[in-house]
């Protein structure tokens, strides 16, 4: 496989409602933006971009088959190939690394990704309904299936397991919220306390609104490349061009329905989904004691296909220790728990340390004031940029989303783009950004490093 290279990405506005724009227009905004970025004419990019991948999750908030070529149409790629892919909340993050294949398969020299949706159309309850659709329609939806239900029963299983506590989920909103605070492009720019989020509306104990994502209007393009690709960018462009290598992918599956999801033995664990920086004895000695107290992996406090996901990418990353190893993760933090969740698929820390890891501080960036006393210094900040809880969540872009502002912080122009230098990771060579559907049943995993 050949090398690839995250030239540039843009984004949109991320907002509540954009009426100002259609959703053709609102990618032509990100689009726009990636152009200015690397300094080319959209006549000039033309002759450059092979094709394109185009992401976006519901017909429904669309209101429009085929939408994807109406993207392609818009922004006067035709008759370049492109196709449309989804995979639920993980659509973004399945469109990066579809483009990553076209880029490395040698498919194509230079590769556009681009995602949307627009939410606003609908109202939040006929909104709900629409996502509740990724779940099993004939088993899970008939029963209540909106999200927030099942990822609720999730954490409330993870606090029985592991004490969890719901200051220790508060410190993801409140995080969160504040890195958005400093992020021009998103939606919610809210200084929270912990207070605050705990004293939100309830919408499914213990989650409240403020435990919870938001939906969106937006956009995202990225711009893949090969060597090939990025010399001849560079040459339209006049000269070099800012870029990071996209060092690995990683992808998961699992069953739609939570209830198919078996349970591993302690054996099995160590012989199929345990990461290298399991493999310790400490690590295998404190597994064993939890499988002991009747603990089951992956049950329905973990997401199997995070950590698969985690798993194939650390491996052909040559990673061993991420939370040393990788600076940065642009996690999908749907819910406040399913951040705490990831940070065990991943490998940030052990299963039933989630909690406690939210709020040590390890998660939270250096240069922000959070209002909160954090015992342990920043050690790998999670969704600098505020992730899908403040900064939005539309659907088909949010995978991208993550890639762009990944590519900003490694390419060490955060206040290029930011106008301000708060959020930028210092010393950033290695991010991860992750991407998940449903109540796990997609997850991608892509691993960008800066070169030296």
């Amino acid at each position: 496989m050949r090398a690839v290279y995250a030239v540039s990405g843009g984004v949109s506005k991320f907002a509540k409602a954009r009426p100002d724009k259609t959703f053709p227009a609102l990618v032509k905004e990100a689009y726009d933006y990636m152009l200015a970025d690397v300094g080319l004419e959209h006549p000039q990019f033309y002759e450059l971009v092979d094709g394109s991948v185009v992401s976006y999750f519901s017909d429904h908030f669309a209101r429009q088959l085929m939408a994807g070529i109406m993207v392609q149409d818009y922004l006067g790629l035709l008759p370049k190939p492109s196709h449309r892919v989804e995979g639920g909340g993980a659509t973004g993050g399945i469109c990066f690394q579809e483009a990553y294949k076209s880029v490395a398969s040698g498919d194509m020299d230079v590769a556009l990704a681009m995602g949307f949706e627009s939410m606003s159309h609908v109202n939040t309850w006929k909104g709900n309904e629409f996502i509740a659709l990724a779940s099993d329609t004939s088993f899970d939806y008939p029963v209540g299936g909106f999200y927030s239900g099942y990822y609720a029963m999730m954490v409330t299983r993870h606090m029985k397991e592991f004490g969890t506590t719901v200051e220790q989920l508060a410190h993801v909103s409140v995080k969160n919220h504040m890195n958005a605070y400093y992020n021009p492009y998103s939606q919610k720019r809210r200084k929270l306390t912990i207070q605050d989020v705990r004293d939100a509306p309830m919408v499914a104990w213990p989650l409240t609104r403020l435990d919870i994502c938001v939906m969106s209007d937006g956009a995202a393009v990225v711009l893949l490349a090969s060597e090939d690709g990025l010399a001849k960018l560079e040459k339209a462009a006049g000269r070099r061009l800012p870029h990071v290598k996209v060092a690995a992918i990683g992808r998961g599956t699992d069953a739609m329905r939570m209830a198919d999801r078996p349970h591993q033995s302690y054996d099995d664990f160590y012989r199929y989904n345990a990461l290298p920086n399991e493999m310790d004895a400490d690590s295998k000695a404190y597994y064993k004691a939890l499988w002991e107290k009747g603990f089951r992996y992956p049950g329905v406090h973990s997401f199997r296909a995070g950590r698969m996901a985690s798993k194939q990418a650390y491996q052909r990353a040559g990673i061993t220790r991420p939370a040393q190893e990788i600076d940065f993760v642009e996690l999908h933090d749907a819910y406040t728990s399913s951040e705490i969740q990831t940070y065990e698929d991943m490998g940030l820390c052990r299963y039933g340390e989630g909690g406690p890891f939210a709020a040590s501080g390890k998660a939270f960036l250096p240069n922000v004031d959070y209002g909160l006393d954090l015992p342990e210094p920043s050690q790998v900040p999670v969704n600098p940029s505020g992730g899908l809880i403040a900064c939005g969540h539309p659907v088909g872009a949010t995978g991208l989303m993550q890639a762009v502002f990944a590519i900003w912080q490694l390419q060490h122009r955060i206040k290029d783009h930011f106008g301000n230098d708060t959020l930028q990771v210092p010393h950033a060579k290695r991010g991860a950004i992750h991407s998940h559907a449903g109540t796990g049943t997609y997850v991608t995993v892509s691993i960008l490093e800066r070169e030296a």
